[in-house]
């Protein structure tokens, strides 16, 4: 049945950045379809029913393998790993003025911080034959914010991330681990956009003439945790509203 290939019924899955926004869309998103969950963030997860709630730092080696070990330790397993934990240049600027700690800040979360949770969730994966590594790039992984935002931290981790993305499909192929990126384009959530001023040049940037609204990232999350993609890995896959078309 259609509904089986799109299932994760069963499935044990991590979701980091999970307390709000699009990491929150995406943690109800497998919690609805019935995986079993741990959300994982700095700040506190709104609680799900069934959930592993797990608070931790994911610039911090030992805070993110600690946070696996208790999943496995609960659950048994990792089937699932939603790598959605970043940030963006905290003052953005053109790179001559973008300041040292802005740089390693969004570095240290985007790209470390990929890099310490994927790996730590690659083990187990390897140990027990397969699983689903999911990072979260962005549209501004492949194409460059500057004609609106200048953010360069924000689109060197991000496009660092979509190779990260392919250069792992290929290494871990032959352990039946599937490897994609999420590239979301402008979406509505808590904390964005900043202001009016910037929500209108988003939506008259969009083709599709809108933002999104989080939940709509759930369908595209659910393909890629599912075995609807089993035969997908090193792809990143754009949810934009046509910007990338133009």
């Amino acid at each position: 049945m259609i509904a089986d290939i799109f299932s994760v019924r069963g499935k044990v899955a991590l979701v980091t950045g999970a307390a709000a926004g699009l990491g929150r869309a995406m943690a109800e998103a497998l919690a609805e379809n019935g995986a079993r969950l741990a959300q994982l963030d700095r700040r506190p997860c709104p609680p799900l029913p069934g959930a592993l709630t797990l608070q931790a730092d994911i610039t911090a080696k030992s805070e993110v393998e600690a946070a696996i070990a208790r999943v496995l330790d609960h659950f048994g397993r990792l089937d699932i790993l939603v790598a959605n934990a970043g940030v963006s240049d905290p003052d953005p600027a053109p790179l001559h003025l973008t300041t040292d700690e802005g740089w390693a800040h969004v570095l240290d979360t985007n790209l470390q911080g990929t890099f310490l949770t994927v790996r730590a969730a690659l083990r187990p994966m390897v140990a027990q034959g397969g699983g689903k590594i999911i990072t979260v790039a962005s549209m501004w992984g492949l194409a460059a914010p500057a004609g609106l935002f200048p953010r360069p931290a924000y689109a060197a981790s991000k496009g660092a991330i979509v190779n990260l993305t392919r250069e792992l499909a290929l290494e871990y192929a032959p352990h039946n681990i599937q490897v994609n990126a999420l590239c979301p384009g402008f979406f509505r959530t808590e904390s964005r956009p900043r202001d009016a001023a910037s929500a209108e040049k988003m939506v008259a940037y969009t083709p599709l003439g809108r933002l999104a609204e989080a939940h709509e990232i759930k369908g595209s999350l659910l393909y890629l945790a599912s075995p609807a993609s089993d035969f997908v890995t090193g792809t990143a896959l754009v949810i934009d509203g046509g910007v990338l078309a133009r």
